[in-house]
């Protein structure tokens, strides 16, 4: 009996039309298919179409040719108000700039999704919530706003926020792009330990080959194609790293314009006001690729991976010496 895929992608391609009647093509002929318990890292420099492919993954986005599946089921046919009930269920989306609402705790952050639920759910949401943010290690923060927290506290809520309706579907969009390095690897553990504990399937989109290097299957997107990397069983050691010379390649653009300072922020930072930096919602719909090339996650992104390469080569001076 073949086993049907969560997600699945059949010649899905994505282009929208300029104000001179000239058409941008963002994604092209992609295949794709993600199963329970599976972690897939996509990498690719900026303004390769990873955010809009993250949006058809997740059924924000409808493609302009080919076909979306979810458990085996043509997304088109669905009805709006029964592919947003699905998608409220099934997906859980971890976001660069946390996007969580100033001025609420973080229990209020994490109970939100749960206000959508029905019967029993419903009625426990508060007890849920508080067991999520104590699974992150965040149970003595519950009163405290993202004010109050560091980045890596906050992007421990917005995991528990994604994770706490059990989604069968986790798509992470540049989560560790805001973070220092320290702080990314421990979130990016956290989210790798809870998915594997739900079963659930792993999809991250990202700069950091650190954080590529977690997932069990890899690919690169370039000029909207998306083709399957194998980086190995190596441990995250950035470009370095013998076994992607030529995935680490394809992020070399981004790289080399990413500025000194990534704007990052330590566990230290705790009481230091962070930006939240949720984006307008129309950003998010606009054309896809115009949308990526405003998407300061991508900038970011680059500024991570511009920060591990310099101290990769750091130490290997010192060693050298």
């Amino acid at each position: 009996m073949e086993l049907v895929s969560l997600v699945r992608l059949e010649g899905v391609s994505k282009h929208v039309l300029l104000p001179d009647d000239s058409r941008l093509d963002i994604l092209r002929g992609i295949d794709f298919a993600v199963a329970a318990g599976d972690h897939v890292a996509i990498v690719g420099r900026s303004g390769s179409g990873k955010s809009t492919l993250l949006n058809l993954l997740g059924m924000l986005d409808a493609p302009s040719e080919g076909a979306v599946w979810f458990r085996g089921e043509p997304v088109r046919r669905m009805r709006r108000g029964r592919l947003d009930r699905l998608r409220g269920r099934n997906v859980g989306f971890v976001f660069q700039q946390f996007n969580l609402l100033a001025g609420r705790t973080a229990l209020e952050n994490v109970e939100m999704p749960l206000g959508y639920a029905w019967g029993r759910a419903f009625w426990r949401r508060r007890r849920t919530a508080t067991e999520m943010l104590e699974r992150v290690g965040l149970g003595h923060r519950i009163e405290s706003t993202p004010e109050q927290m560091s980045g890596g506290e906050q992007q421990r809520v917005a995991i528990a926020r994604a994770l706490v309706r059990r989604p069968a579907l986790i798509l992470a969009d540049e989560p560790t792009g805001a973070l220092d390095v320290e702080t990314g690897a421990t979130v990016m553990e956290l989210l790798d330990e809870i998915a594997s504990e739900a079963d659930a399937a792993l999809v991250t989109i990202t700069h950091d080959l650190h954080v590529a290097a977690r997932a069990r299957r890899h690919y690169r997107l370039d000029a909207g194609v998306l083709t399957p990397f194998d980086l190995g069983a190596a441990a995250p050691s950035g470009a370095s790293d013998p076994a992607a010379p030529e995935l680490a390649a394809s992020v070399a653009e981004s790289e080399s314009g990413a500025p000194a300072e990534s704007g990052a922020q330590t566990e230290s930072d705790r009481g230091t006001p962070a930006e939240s930096g949720a984006p307008a919602e129309g950003e998010r719909d606009a054309p896809a690729e115009a949308a990526e090339a405003r998407n300061p996650s991508e900038a970011q992104g680059a500024a991570s991976v511009a920060v591990t390469t310099r101290e990769d080569d750091a130490e290997r001076a010192a060693v050298a010496s």
